[in-house]
């Protein structure tokens, strides 16, 4: 059960802090609205990834069928993130009076996020299925609890964190410095949706 758990925090902490569509809206979101409303965004794997992980177990021995939806639901993914690219553009400086009129809407907005990308279907059906399934064969149903534990404690942690170091730093951040970071944000989420639509034209045609 240890070595479960240990594996579910490895791969949870590298997922956690690595840079994509998820934890770019993290960051913007902690910039636009605060460390509260980032941090909400790092929840939403929690409550997207059930399915996913069910859909990993079910079609871990048909990749061949799965490669056509993974495929489209990146393309769907590249023109979402596209889509919150131009909100990021266009974000002016944060302001009290704005909360009301532009609600964040933090958490759909992360869970749309994490649903549309490839990223964690490729996970649990590449890494995540098969040492979850190891996992059980070695110690059973406390062994797969441990590595799903591991897994997401650490994964909705880092992001967490990230969205914390923002939020701790948001009041320097204001005025044209706030523009330009999110306007370089903004850029970079435009490179991660030409990845996903690389990604899916990849496995539409394989």
């Amino acid at each position: 059960m240890l070595t479960a758990l240990v594996a579910g925090v490895t791969f949870g902490l590298s997922a956690g802090f690595s840079p994509g569509p998820l934890s770019l809206l993290v960051l913007t979101q902690s910039l636009r609205f605060g460390a509260r409303e980032g941090a909400r965004v790092a929840f939403a794997p929690l409550i997207t990834d059930a399915p996913i992980v069910a859909l990993a177990l079910a079609l871990a021995h048909g990749l061949s069928q799965t490669r056509n939806a993974l495929g489209t639901i990146a393309l769907v993914g590249a023109m979402f993130v596209v889509y919150l690219a131009w909100h990021t553009w266009n974000a002016a400086p944060p302001r009290v009076e704005r909360a009301l009129d532009e609600p964040p809407r933090s958490l759909l907005r992360g869970a749309v996020v994490n649903l549309l990308s490839p990223h964690p279907y490729l996970f649990w059906l590449s890494v995540g299925a098969p040492s979850l399934s190891t996992a059980a064969q070695r110690a059973g149903v406390l062994g797969a609890a441990a590595f799903v534990f591991g897994f997401y404690l650490c994964l909705v942690g880092a992001k967490v964190l990230m969205a914390w170091l923002v939020g701790q730093s948001r009041g320097w951040l204001l005025g044209r410095a706030y523009r330009w970071i999110m306007r370089a944000l903004a850029l970079m989420m435009l490179i991660f949706a030409a990845l996903l639509a690389r990604d899916g034209i990849t496995l539409l045609s394989a």
